[in-house]
């Protein structure tokens, strides 16, 4: 297999950061997160899955769309469309999977969303297998593995002295042109397997939507949306209109676009008030089905890579993986 020394990894991200936009795992008052860097020694090499996945790269937390100005009764708009050349290293399995479900919904279904298509046209994924599962991490059971390069243009694989190299795309060989990689008689190291959690078929949905563990469990929630903040493939969003302050005269506005959730009380509310989901216990069943059921039926992959990272945040320990198990149940009836 190729191989590159972790010197020349280093040098190759400093070739990057160089020329362009370099996101990578940091280090911040001891949460890892994915974030822009300026020197290639603020990567904190040691991560094992940073607390947000790296979705906000592409589809940011909240971003400008367009600025709208008024003068003399004429309006001028500007697109606030990003064309920066961007690399994130450090992705795992489970996120890339994650930023190709949203590739199903942003840019490969009329209308495509300029503002997303635009950064992921410009980005390039460096991943890193993983060489340890956490409690919480149930790839394999949602189709994924620790070291899955499928949705990577470059995946990399920790051994000895350095890292394994796998290219996958034209993006990840037109990154390494002029880097003359080295040939290592050795096999690709197994990844590390956690046990699989069975994961329902959900066919019989009208059982499983009458069921009353939407109850039981949403109960407990909080409505804190932070679920679907963390999660790599929850994409809900909101559109707001400001006005800014402006000088001679001249009237400007923005259309904001940020992250939403169905978890939350307002998302469904329609005008007049009525809110189709108006107790926690139907905005919990919705996210849930819409991560086994309604996304792969709209869009194709399905809607939940097994990061963990819902049941880690969870204030009141809410486990989509112990849900599953309870959905198997009432599959059975």
């Amino acid at each position: 297999m190729k191989f590159i020394s972790s010197h020349e990894l280093i040098a190759l991200l400093q070739n990057i950061l160089n020329e362009q936009i370099l996101y990578a795992p940091v280090l911040v008052g001891g949460v890892e997160l994915y974030q822009e860097i300026e020197h290639v020694e603020d990567i904190f090499w040691n991560f094992t899955r940073p607390g947000k996945s790296v979705k906000e790269v592409v589809f940011p937390q909240t971003e400008t769309l367009m600025v709208i100005k008024e003068s003399d009764k004429n309006l001028t708009v500007h697109e606030n469309i990003s064309n920066e050349k961007t690399v994130i290293f450090g992705v795992r399995p489970c996120d890339a999977r994650g930023m190709q479900a949203l590739d199903s919904m942003f840019f490969h279904t009329d209308p495509i969303d300029s503002y997303y298509a635009a950064r992921r046209n410009n980005s390039v994924l460096i991943g890193l297998s993983c060489s340890e599962m956490l409690d919480t991490c149930f790839c394999t059971s949602m189709g994924g593995m620790p070291d899955d390069p499928s949705c990577m243009d470059i995946m990399l694989t920790v051994v000895d002295d350095g890292y394994l190299v796998e290219v996958m795309s034209d993006a990840g060989a037109n990154l390494l042109d002029g880097i003359e990689l080295s040939d290592k008689a050795i096999d690709k190291p197994k990844p590390p397997i956690q046990s699989v959690v069975e994961v329902p078929e959900v066919e019989n949905i009208q059982n499983i939507f009458a069921s009353k563990l939407w109850m039981q469990e949403g109960e407990r929630c909080l409505s804190c949306r932070i679920c679907a903040y963390v999660c790599p493939t929850c994409r809900c969003f909101d559109i707001q209109d400001e006005n800014l302050s402006s000088a001679n005269g001249k009237n400007q506005s923005i259309r904001l676009r940020c992250w939403d959730s169905c978890s939350s009380h307002a998302y469904r509310q329609i005008a007049g008030g009525h809110n189709p989901r108006e107790i926690k216990a139907d905005r919990l069943r919705n996210r849930i089905l819409c991560k086994l059921k309604y996304y792969a039926e709209q869009y194709g992959p399905q809607a939940c890579t097994g990061c963990g990272r819902c049941i880690s945040a969870c204030p009141v320990n809410i486990d989509i993986t112990e849900i599953m198990g309870a959905l198997m149940e009432v599959e059975a009836i």
